[in-house]
Order: structure tokens, then C-alpha cells, then sequence
């Protein structure tokens, strides 16, 4: 064999018992598990790696990553493949590069420079779906990546920035770009129903598309429209929507956020079992920490958004029309905030793409306001229109008791929704999958360790349709992961967020190291895991 790994506990991703066992390696296949125990010789190979004390267990897929850039520029990309990720879900949130016309390319990348900086170090040489994957394999990165059809890039490319209903023939247009999208590898398609122009589809729209992603055995992942006021009736509508198109649902980091669903949790988790005894098939990600992270811009109420990234920066730039978006965030609750009235004090600049903005990370817009003697609207108008809408913002909303309950779900993976951008980013980026296996098990002890390597490998795998991965199984691809579960833990924090996690020393894709010895080497084993027909 190419690889043997002696000694190890084997977390094979069931949620079965861990037991000891040598893991032979092979052509980038697991071929050999000899347990603990078990008549004959032990497997010997070219290399063996002694894994006494550490665990092995499947790669970990992040079910909600924000690296669709971050893959092309950034070869190294420790900031998952320091954490054992070894597959990312991109494409996310209704917002990526494929499909595009010209046109289009250029409004989502102004629209999204928050999330994966401007592209302008990126060749986009490609235009389709079946192009992005293209590029990803040929160029070769750090870790695999699977990719979902962006519905608000679809509806920009199909109708534009217009809130109003699709035309019929739009309808069919989006739905032939999804249908393209799917047979060219994409596992499923995305929505962000509180960013613009996703958020202008109607249910019957979204219905139409679901059912296109259903016919391709993919999935829906929709960021719903409301994680705070009208929380539960958003995840309802998810629910019957994707009911009525016999299309699975993967509810994105689905958290019950802001002051109105403290203790929430429950109510959330009651819905999808009663959906689940139902027969609907649902899954959901969530990520191990309280605050969200979006983009500054997207807090607008969703009419200033409509036209483009343009017509935004127009309408704040228009006194009457900024005091009506101002009311609306501060008075009334913006659909982009959620439905609830924004608090500047809990609204913290994380990034700026404008270098001479920088004073303002790491202070809440209230903070940042008090210095210069204003009013926070006048101070965020100010970013936006200064930093040409590209400030990110971390949102300090959340509930730790919702955090734990629904990470304890039977149907919940880790998804990281790490922004890599900005000069202080949420940890999440570098720190979900060790936080899970540091704080929430061993520390906490919200999950055990079997649990929690079954929420981040074999179930994601399962959602993904994934044939041979996820499961530590011989015939399996060799995407794995050794870590020692006394030490691992996240070194990322809000103060230093790109620290790389302890207690993770060696991470194999395809039996290739892409960590060792806590190190990461300079193999790019990572490549697109396309849609199985």
C-alpha cells in the first residue's frame, strides 16, 4: 500500500462506536481496515504514519462556504485546510459567478466584492457552470469544492434587478439556466431571499426552479427571507415550497436570531419533525458561534437595492431618498435586516475593500459614529457610499441556547459561512470544525464525538450524494482527517481571526497530504465533485 495509518481510533462518520484500527491506503482509496484484534497480518505499506492517541475520521465537508474566489486565488488556503475540510459546498447564498453573461459577471462581482473581494486579480475565463468546475480542475486547489446554482444570479441574468414577477418566458429562461447548470455537475441550487435581486422571486417562481433542481436528483439550499422578525413562518414557506416541488430542502445556517427568538429554538425544531414525519426531506447546516456575518449593503430595505449596485449607490447619494432608507432601517425594520429595527450598536465593520476606511474595523458603526459626534445612519452611509458598498459587517444577534439546540438535530450538518475577505473576519472562517470538536464536545459536551463527526462528514456526504465519501469504509476515496480529540480546538477568535486551529496534524485528499504535521504542503489534490446522475 501506498499509506498506512497505525494505531488509529477510527470516527468512521455513522455515528457508529470508534474503534482501533490500521487504515491502508492505496491509488487514493481506502483498501485495508484491520481492527483491533483481527486474525492475519497487519497491512504494511510505503509510508506508515503512527496514529496512537489521534482520531481518524472522514474529511469534513462544509456545507455553506464562501470560497468561490478564494479557491482560484489563494493555492494555500489553509483557512479550511487547516481545519480538515475537504470538501466545500460554493455558490451560496443565491450570489456566485455562474452562470453569467458579461453583463451580469460584472453587476455580481460590485454586487459581492463583500464577500470575495472585487476579482480583479481573477482571469474570469469562464461563463457556465460546466467553465467554473472546468477551471477549478485544471487549475487544481487546496480542497475539493461542489457547487449550487445561484437563483438571484440566475433571475440577474433572466430579468435583471426589476422587483416584479418573472414573465413567463423569463421563467422558462431561468429555468433552462438551471437545467444547463445541473447537467454541467452543479449539486443543487441556491437562493439568499434577504439579498437583491433574489429576493424579488415569488413562491411560484421559486417553485418552478425547484422542481428543474429536483429532476437532477440535486437540492434546495435557500438563506430564507427572515432570520428574525417572522422567522418560523420564513422556514415554513421553505418547507411547503419545496414540498409542493418534491425537491429536497438543505435549510442554510439556520439559526433563529435577534432579540424576538431568544428560546426560539424549539419552535424551529418542532416544525421540521412534524415535516420529517411527513416525509419531507430536510437537512440544515449551522455554524458553532452567536454573531452572523453578511455585507454591510445588504441591511437595505430591499427596494433601494432594485436596479443594481448603481442605482444603490444613486439613492444614497439622494438626502430625501437616504432619510426614506433610514426610516426604514431604524424605524420600521428593513426586509434586509430581517424584519427587525437595525441596532447600530450591535452592527460591528469587520472589512472594507477602500484601505483608507480601515479606522472603522473593528468598531460598531455606533462606536465609529460617537467618535466623529453623528448620528450611526450618517456614518453608514458614509461606508457605503465611500467603500462603494464592499464593507463587511459581523451582527451580533444571536442565542447560544438556539445555537446548541439545533446543532443536536438529527438532520443538522456544519456549514462555516467563513467570509475569507476583510481585515477582521467572523472566526467561523477559520475556526467551525474544530469549535465543534473543542468546545461542543469536548468541553461542553453538546454532542459526542461520534455524533459530531457524523454531522460533518457522513451526513453532509449523504445530502451530497456522494458514493464514496464521508465514510472511513475500505473502497472510499482517502479524504481524511487525523486529529487529537484532547487537544483540537479553534485558534481563531474575534480578535484574531485568522489563527489556524491546534490539535489537526495531518489532512489527506485523495491520499495525498494536504497537512502534515500541521503543516500545509504545497499539494493540490482538491478538485470539482460534480452531481451523480
Amino acid at each position: 500500500m501506498d499509506l498506512v495509518i497505525r494505531d488509529a481510533r477510527v470516527i468512521d462518520g455513522t455515528g457508529g462506536a470508534s474503534y482501533q484500527a490500521d487504515v491502508g491506503v492505496h491509488e487514493g482509496r481506502i483498501t485495508t481496515i484491520h481492527r483491533e484484534g483481527d486474525a492475519g497480518p497487519r497491512p504494511t505499506g510505503t509510508r506508515t504514519v503512527e496514529a496512537q492517541g489521534l482520531a481518524l475520521a472522514p474529511g469534513f465537508i462544509d456545507m455553506h462556504a464562501h470560497s468561490d474566489l478564494a479557491l482560484l486565488r489563494d493555492p494555500d488556503h489553509s483557512a479550511k485546510a487547516a481545519q480538515g475540510v475537504t470538501l466545500e459546498v460554493i455558490g451560496q447564498d443565491g450570489l456566485s459567478y455562474a452562470p453569467v453573461d458579461d453583463r451580469t459577471l460584472a453587476q455580481v462581482r460590485q454586487a459581492i466584492t463583500g464577500w470575495n473581494g472585487d476579482g480583479s486579480d481573477i482571469d474570469f475565463d469562464w461563463r457556465t457552470v460546466g467553465e467554473y468546475l472546468d477551471r477549478l480542475d485544471r487549475q487544481g486547489t487546496a480542497v475539493n469544492a461542489a457547487y449550487l446554482i445561484p437563483q438571484g444570479t440566475v433571475r440577474m441574468y433572466a430579468v435583471g434587478w426589476d422587483d416584479r414577477p418573472a414573465t413567463p418566458a423569463e421563467v422558462e429562461r431561468m429555468k433552462q439556466l438551471v437545467a444547463e447548470g445541473m447537467e454541467q455537475g452543479a449539486v443543487g441550487m441556491s437562493s439568499g431571499l434577504t439579498y437583491t435581486p433574489g429576493m424579488y422571486a415569488d413562491d411560484s417562481e421559486l417553485t418552478e426552479l425547484c422542481k428543474v433542481v429536483a429532476q437532477f436528483n440535486g437540492y434546495y439550499c435557500p438563506h430564507h427571507r427572515s432570520y428574525g422578525a417572522g422567522a418560523l413562518q420564513a422556514y415554513e414557506e421553505m418547507v411547503n415550497l419545496t414540498r409542493t416541488a418534491n425537491c429536497p430542502l438543505h435549510l442554510a445556517h439556520a439559526t433563529m436570531n435577534f432579540g424576538v427568538n431568544k428560546g426560539k429554538a424549539p419552535d424551529l425544531l418542532a416544525l421540521l419533525d412534524s415535516a420529517l414525519a411527513n416525509g419531507a426531506d430536510i437537512t440544515l447546516d449551522t455554524y458553532p458561534y452567536t454573531p452572523g456575518c453578511t455585507t454591510l449593503v445588504a441591511m437595505l430595505p430591499s427596494w433601494a437595492s432594485e436596479g443594481g449596485p448603481d442605482s444603490i449607490l444613486a439613492r444614497l447619494q439622494d438626502d430625501p431618498t437616504a432619510e426614506k432608507i433610514r426610516h426604514h432601517m431604524e424605524v420600521i425594520g428593513a426586509d434586509g435586516c430581517h424584519g427587525v429595527p437595525i441596532e447600530w450598536d450591535r452592527i460591528e465593520i469587520s472589512g472594507v475593500s477602500e484601505p483608507a476606511l480601515t479606522s472603522f474595523v473593528g468598531k460598531t458603526v455606533a462606536e465609529s459614529a460617537a467618535e466623529r459626534g453623528e448620528e450611526p445612519w450618517v456614518t453608514a452611509r458614509r461606508l457605503l457610499i465611500e467603500d462603494k458598498l464592499g464593507s463587511t459587517i459581523l451582527q451580533h444577534v444571536g442565542h447560544e441556547e438556539n445555537v446548541q439546540a439545533i446543532m443536536q438535530h438529527p438532520v443538522h450538518t456544519g456549514g462555516s459561512d467563513g467570509i475569507l475577505q476583510g481585515f477582521k473576519p467572523h472566526p467561523r472562517a477559520y475556526g467551525t470544525f474544530p469549535q465543534y470538536l473543542g468546545r461542543y464536545v469536548r468541553e461542553l459536551g453538546v454532542l459526542t464525538l461520534e455524533e459530531c463527526v457524523a454531522h460533518l462528514t457522513g451526513r453532509p456526504a449523504a445530502r451530497l450524494r456522494l458514493p464514496d465519501r464521508g465514510i472511513v469504509r475500505e473502497g472510499y476515496r482517502a479524504d481524511l482527517v487525523l486529529f487529537d480529540p484532547q487537544t483540537v480546538a479553534a485558534g481563531s477568535t474575534f480578535d484574531a481571526p485568522r489563527t489556524l486551529p491546534t490539535g489537526i496534524p495531518h489532512v489527506l485528499i485523495d491520499g495525498k497530504f494536504v497537512m502534515e504535521d500541521g503543516r500545509r504542503t504545497d499539494t493540490l489534490a482538491g478538485r470539482s465533485v460534480r452531481r451523480t446522475p
